[in-house]
C-alpha cells in the first residue's frame, strides 16, 4: 500500500499540472509560431530545453512551428571562408557568395541540428526552407539610409507567403522547422530574410495564436538604459509610439510582434531565452516572462 508520505510529496506536481489547465485548454489545436534565435541556438543545455519546450507543446494538444535565423552560425561560416561581415542599416550585407554560406549554413547546419534535437523525443520534426513549396517569396529589399537607397545585396523583403506545406506537415502531427531562406519572384534567386520578420509573416499566414520570438534580454525594457523595468503586457498602438527610440536589435523583433498582432495572432510575446524552459514558463504559468503584444481593444490587465 502507497504510503501517505509518498502521496503527499508528489501533489505539487499535481498542483503545477492543475495551474497549467486553463492554459492547456485555451490553447488545444492551436498554432504557436517560436522564433528560435540568440543565446538558446548557442548554448547546448539551452538548445535541449527548447526542444524539450516544443515536445511537450505538441504533445499537449498544440501546433508548434519553429523558424529559425542563425547570426552567430554565419558570421562564423563567413569567417572560415575568408568573407568579411558588414553590416549596413543593422542588416548583413550579403553577396552571392556569401548568400550560399548562409543558405548552407542555416538549411544544413542549424536547422539539421534543431530537427535532430526535436527528434529525440520521436519522429516529429520536419525541416524546411522559405524555398519549398513557395513557403516564402521574397523581393530584393533595399532599405532608404538617410534619403539614399543602400544596396545589400542578396537580403529579401517578404512579399507573399503559402502555408500549404506547412499546414500539411501540422495536419500529419509533424513539428515543421523553418529556415528563414526565400525564393524571389523576379529574379530567381535566393534571399535572405530577416528570421524575426519570417516568423511574424508566417504566424499571421498560419491564424496562429501565439508569436513567440526568443531572445538574449527579458523583455522590452521601460526605460533602458535608465531602468531595468520590464513591460509586461502592451497594445499594438503602446508598441507603435516605442519603436523609434528602440535599439536596433529589438526592432525587427517588435516590428514582428505588432505586425502579427495587427493581422489576426491574438499575442505575441518576446522572452528570455537564456532562461531554461521559457516557453512553457510564458505559456502555462501565471508568471508569464517577457512582453507580450496584445491587439488594440484587448487594454491592459
Amino acid at each position: 500500500m502507497t504510503s501517505p508520505t509518498r502521496k503527499h510529496t508528489a501533489l505539487p506536481k499535481a498542483q503545477i499540472l492543475i495551474e497549467a489547465l486553463p492554459w492547456l485548454t485555451r490553447h488545444h489545436g492551436r498554432t504557436v509560431v517560436i522564433k528560435f534565435g540568440g543565446n538558446a541556438m548557442v548554448d547546448e543545455d539551452l538548445k535541449a530545453a527548447f526542444a524539450q519546450d516544443v515536445v511537450f507543446l505538441r504533445h499537449a494538444g498544440l501546433k508548434p512551428v519553429v523558424v529559425h535565423g542563425g547570426g552567430p552560425q554565419i558570421s562564423a561560416a563567413l569567417d572560415r571562408h575568408g568573407l568579411v561581415s558588414e553590416f549596413k542599416a543593422g542588416l548583413r550585407v550579403t553577396t552571392p557568395e556569401a548568400m550560399d554560406v548562409v543558405r548552407m549554413v542555416l538549411a544544413g547546419q542549424v536547422q539539421r541540428e534543431l530537427v535532430g534535437l526535436l527528434n529525440q523525443h520521436g519522429p516529429l520534426a520536419v525541416g524546411l526552407t522559405g524555398e519549398d513549396a513557395h513557403t516564402i517569396t521574397a523581393t530584393k529589399h533595399r532599405p532608404r539610409i538617410d534619403g539614399e537607397t543602400v544596396d545589400i545585396g542578396r537580403v529579401g523583403e517578404i512579399t507573399s507567403i503559402d502555408t500549404g506545406a506547412i499546414e500539411a506537415l501540422l495536419a500529419d502531427g509533424r513539428i515543421p522547422v523553418v529556415s528563414s531562406i526565400a525564393r524571389s519572384q523576379d529574379d530567381g534567386h535566393v534571399y535572405n530574410v530577416n528570421a524575426d520578420t519570417a516568423a511574424a509573416a508566417l504566424a499571421a499566414a498560419l491564424g496562429a495564436e501565439t508569436l513567440m520570438v526568443l531572445t538574449d534580454v527579458e523583455g522590452l525594457y521601460e526605460d533602458w538604459p535608465r531602468s531595468d523595468e520590464v513591460i509586461s503586457r502592451l497594445t499594438a498602438t503602446q508598441l507603435e509610439k516605442l519603436l523609434p527610440d528602440l535599439s536596433s536589435g529589438m526592432v525587427p523583433k517588435m516590428e514582428g510582434c505588432l505586425h502579427a498582432v495587427r493581422n489576426g495572432v491574438n499575442t505575441a510575446r518576446v522572452i528570455d531565452g537564456r532562461v531554461q524552459h521559457s516557453i512553457l514558463l510564458e505559456i502555462f504559468t501565471d508568471e508569464g516572462i517577457g512582453t507580450m503584444v496584445v491587439p488594440d481593444g484587448q487594454g491592459e490587465q
